[in-house]
This record gives structure tokens, C-alpha cells and sequence, in this order.
């Protein structure tokens, strides 16, 4: 019985044509893809098996587009699977066999073109707006991926995605993370620069311009963010977030506050509070605040997502509007 022909797996995705100039028959890359010994992400792209994230989806989704960039060397990981790396938020759950989104420079007669599994952009590729992730591909930076994101979509789509981008870009700029200098106008205007740079790079970015204005670092969550964008549609007063208020017991820092009403608004996620002793300390904390003569106004992540004109209903008779 003849024995596979030992070769040493590649730890990255690694092209075919690159195995056999070392060597590697391409009969013996057949067989060993036949017996599971090499894994083939795309024609000609390899990779060790054991290297494969099994319980990783973002992990493995992002060794998909690796493999497609090394196809395409001048290309960078961009959109949604630029998104992954950066961990921004996707309007819908992410699941296997989403496309892998590559953008390569805009030159000569190269289109926009996709295929089954695969996305490719031909747009302007600046290189201040690529980076190199740690794992040695080339992917858009955070402003970036967040402008070609949201280019076109409705506010409820858009904001979520730029108020998380802005919120990252001015968490980096700061040595200490404090809620507090998210606050300050100078550090915002600076975390917002990559932002402005991109959509003012790109075409047809009005909208995006818009959504900028209203993005703020200091809504923490996709549920904030979605809910003040149904705020501004709706036409509501808008309220502060994450504004401190001061107690007998400390600080609070409510998701949303509507000062003149003394309204406060909680968006309550699946994982806001993920023990009991959280739930109860919640509870005891809205006791207090009601007893401060404080108001609530509470919506659930489900609640934002499927019934936004409930919830908006339910605002507005809180407030009074």
C-alpha cells in the first residue's frame, strides 16, 4: 500500500502553486485534501486543518477572506467581513456561508463583480484607510469599514454601525477608558476625523453624512443606538445618554434621560443582566431613583427590533408628547 508523501501543512492559507514549488506534487495536494489531511478554503488556497477555529465563526469567516486576499494580494478585507474583524454591528445574525468581502483598488477596467460565497469592490483604497490585522492580512480600518457599511442605508440601519465605529475610534485615543471624556467635544471631534476623511474619500455618502451627525460614542449598545435613531424619526424630544446622575447610593448613568420631564429610559438587551443578583440590583436601583422622584420608560431588544411603533408609543406617553 503506498504511503501519502509527507509535506509540512501550511499554517495560513497558502496557495497551491506555492506547495509545489516546494515540492508538493499536485497528486499528493488532491489526496491529502481527499483524506482531510489539508483542508482547501477556495480553488488553489490551502491550509493545515488543525488550524481551523471549529467553534470560531467570525475566526473562521476571516480565514475565508484571508484566503481570498491571497488570491487577490492588492485587495483588503473590507464590509462585512471587515466588520467581523472590527466587531461591529451586522443588521442580521451572522451565520456560515455568509460571503467574504474583498475591495480591491479602483484602476483601469476592474467592476464590482460577486460570486457565490464572494464579494468583490473596485473603489478608492487610500492606504491610510487599510491596516494590517495581527494575523498579517490587510483589512480597512474601522472608519472605514463603517463608511462603506453604512453607505445608503436608512438611519435605523446606519447609526448602530457608526456609533459603535466612533465609540472605538475614540476609545483608542484615550489612555484610560472613563465614560466621562466620552463626553468631551475636542475627543469626539478627533474620533469622528477617520470617519468624515472616509465618507468625504467615497461617492454618494449624503446620507452617511447625516447619520454622522447625530452618532455619539456614548450609547454602548445596538439597542441604544437603534432605539435614539427611532427617536429622530419619530420626531421625540431626544434625551441625553449615559448622562450621570447623582444618588444617596452613588452615580447612575441611565441609557437615556429626558431632563425636563425627569424621564429616564432603559433598552433592556437579552444579556443586560446576566445573573440574578444583577436583575435585583437593577430593581433596587429603579426603587431608588423613583423614590427620587424620578420616572421610567423601559423596552425590551425584541421590542426595538420588531415593534419600534410600540415602543416609540410608549415613549411618547411617557412624555407627554
Amino acid at each position: 500500500m503506498r504511503r501519502p508523501t509527507p509535506f509540512a501543512l501550511p499554517p495560513v492559507p497558502t496557495l497551491g502553486r506555492d506547495l509545489v514549488a516546494l515540492g508538493v506534487s499536485e497528486h499528493v495536494l488532491r489526496g491529502a485534501v481527499t483524506s482531510g489531511r489539508l483542508l482547501r478554503l477556495r480553488k488553489d488556497v490551502y491550509l493545515d486543518p488543525a488550524v481551523w477555529p471549529e467553534e470560531d465563526l467570525d475566526a473562521g469567516h476571516l480565514l475565508l477572506a484571508h484566503a481570498e486576499q491571497v488570491m487577490h494580494a492588492d485587495g483588503a478585507v473590507s464590509h462585512w467581513s471587515a466588520a467581523r474583524f472590527w466587531n461591529l454591528p451586522a443588521p442580521r445574525t451572522r451565520v456560515p456561508g455568509d460571503p467574504v468581502w474583498l475591495t480591491l483598488p479602483a484602476r483601469g477596467h476592474a467592476r464590482s463583480r460577486s460570486r457565490p460565497g464572494v464579494e468583490h469592490r473596485v473603489a478608492p483604497l487610500p492606504r491610510h484607510h487599510t491596516l494590517t490585522s495581527p494575523s498579517g492580512y490587510t483589512v480597512t480600518t474601522r472608519a472605514r469599514t463603517a463608511v462603506d457599511l453604512t453607505r445608503g442605508l436608512p438611519l435605523t440601519q446606519a447609526l448602530p454601525v457608526l456609533d459603535a465605529c466612533l465609540r472605538g475610534d475614540c476609545l483608542d485615543l484615550m489612555p484610560h477608558a472613563r465614560r466621562r471624556d466620552l463626553t468631551n467635544r475636542a475627543l469626539v471631534d478627533a474620533g469622528a476625523r477617520g470617519l468624515r476623511e472616509a465618507a468625504a474619500t467615497l461617492w454618494g455618502m449624503s446620507s452617511v453624512e447625516h447619520a454622522l451627525g447625530i452618532a455619539s460614542p456614548l450609547r454602548e449598545s445596538p439597542i441604544e443606538s437603534l432605539s435614539y435613531a427611532h427617536f429622530v424619526l419619530a420626531g421625540l424630544p431626544l434625551p441625553e445618554c449615559q448622562v450621570p446622575i447623582r444618588t444617596p447610593a452613588g452615580v447612575v448613568y441611565p441609557d437615556f434621560y429626558w431632563e425636563e420631564q425627569r424621564l429616564i429610559g432603559e433598552a433592556d438587551g437579552a444579556d443586560k443582566y446576566k445573573d440574578r443578583d444583577a436583575s435585583v440590583r437593577e430593581k433596587e436601583r429603579e426603587q431608588l431613583l423613583r423614590d427620587l422622584d424620578f420616572k421610567f420608560v423601559r423596552w425590551l431588544g425584541k421590542d426595538i427590533y420588531l415593534q419600534p411603533a410600540m415602543v416609540m408609543d410608549r415613549v411618547a406617553r411617557a412624555l407627554g408628547a
